[in-house]
């Protein structure tokens, strides 16, 4: 059971963040200020630091939770899939549609103030990438058991990074850009599986 003390600070760092992403897509992460943070949450500017340690962290803490409701999303799209394909489709349309409606992300996007904020989730957003690939990668090998674990890896990649780019720059509607990845990875996941079977019809 969890203490008292425990739910106390659970929901004192989840007021921070929640008052940090309320003020992060209209400042940036150049002005935002632990103090405002601090007075936005109710608390002395002392306990923003006792709990994040510094601006970065709590910025970084921030596009973690964030990226922790799009896996979420990610991942109810694959339990309901008709297959690997259809998964990987439904995920890079939600995944383009949630960014798009998402404030933090859509400033990050799309506003001077976010401009800043880019790097969480490009050069500096190495943790969120990764595990959203190792989720995706999870979710390949349940929908589809011919791929290896190196396989389903570079395919999970491969859709994560293009998925960026499209979020990045915005040139197609979702389901266009959707249409384009799973068109890419169509041959790449035959070859995968076939040299997956070849090879274990070589060791039997």
């Amino acid at each position: 059971m969890t203490s008292f003390t425990d739910r106390t600070r659970a929901s004192l760092r989840e007021a921070l963040l929640d008052a940090a992403g309320d003020l992060l897509p209209d400042r940036g992460y150049a002005a935002l200020r632990m103090a405002d943070v601090a007075a936005k949450a109710g608390v002395s500017r002392q306990t923003v630091y006792n709990e994040f340690g510094n601006k970065a962290a709590l910025a970084q803490a921030v596009a973690l939770r964030t990226a922790a409701e799009f896996l979420d999303g990610i991942r109810q799209r694959f339990e309901t899939a008709g297959g690997l394909l259809a998964g990987i489709h439904c995920a890079v349309v939600y995944t383009i549609e949630h960014a798009r409606e998402n404030r933090l992300v859509a400033a990050a996007l799309g506003t001077e103030a976010g401009e800043d904020l880019l790097p969480l989730l490009t050069t500096k957003g190495e943790p969120i990438l990764s595990a959203a690939a190792e989720l995706a990668a999870e979710q390949y090998r349940e929908l589809e058991p011919g791929l290896t674990a190196e396989s389903a890896a570079l395919l999970a990649e491969t859709v994560v990074r293009l998925s960026l780019s499209h979020l990045v720059l915005p040139t197609h509607s979702a389901a266009e850009a959707a249409d384009s990845v799973t068109a890419v990875l169509a041959p790449a996941i035959r070859h995968f599986v076939h040299n997956s079977s070849t090879d274990s019809s070589t060791m039997e």
